[in-house]
């Protein structure tokens, strides 16, 4: 059995967001039909949060299917809206497992979460655009590693 882990940006361009829920849900269709069972994600705000969202949704047919959030710190949303804390603690209460790297923030978390993510992972799906950011470093991680990588940001650019 395969793990599908999740890395993206924390902003969704605008011209991606009335589609991106949609490629989502077809990307873990995908990954499911892989081999897929076990998704993991990162549970930042933006890309990550919707994949789990999408996750939970997708695990409504599909009972077999397990969610994973790897957090860098137990107070990753104390700065947070209320309106993105609610929908975190939604994806939080939905996860089968939570993962935290680190009680508080710390320099290296947020690396040492995207680490965690590519030794979960065969397979990663990412919402990439640039080259320095933490969506990035997962992606090369992931390649070094000779994981599967798909790209959703170049498809959602076509369009």
């Amino acid at each position: 059995m395969q793990t599908c882990a999740f890395t993206g940006h924390r902003k969704i361009e605008d011209s991606h967001k009335s589609r991106i829920d949609g490629l989502l849900d077809r990307a873990i269709a995908f990954a499911y039909e892989s081999g897929c069972r076990t998704f993991v994600t990162g549970g930042a705000l933006g890309f990550d949060t919707l994949a789990a969202k999408e996750v939970i949704r997708f695990r409504m047919s599909h009972p077999d299917v397990k969610l994973i959030i790897v957090l860098p710190c137990k107070t990753q949303s104390s700065t947070w809206s209320a309106s993105q804390v609610s929908l975190y603690e939604y994806t939080l209460f939905n996860a089968d497992e939570i993962e935290y790297i680190s009680d508080e923030y710390t320099d290296t978390c947020m690396k040492e979460r995207n680490k965690r993510l590519v030794e979960l992972c065969d397979m990663l799906i990412a919402y990439a655009s640039r080259p320095y950011s933490g969506a990035a470093q997962t992606v090369r991680m992931a390649s070094n590693d000779g994981k599967v990588i798909y790209n959703l940001y170049p498809s959602l650019e076509k369009t």
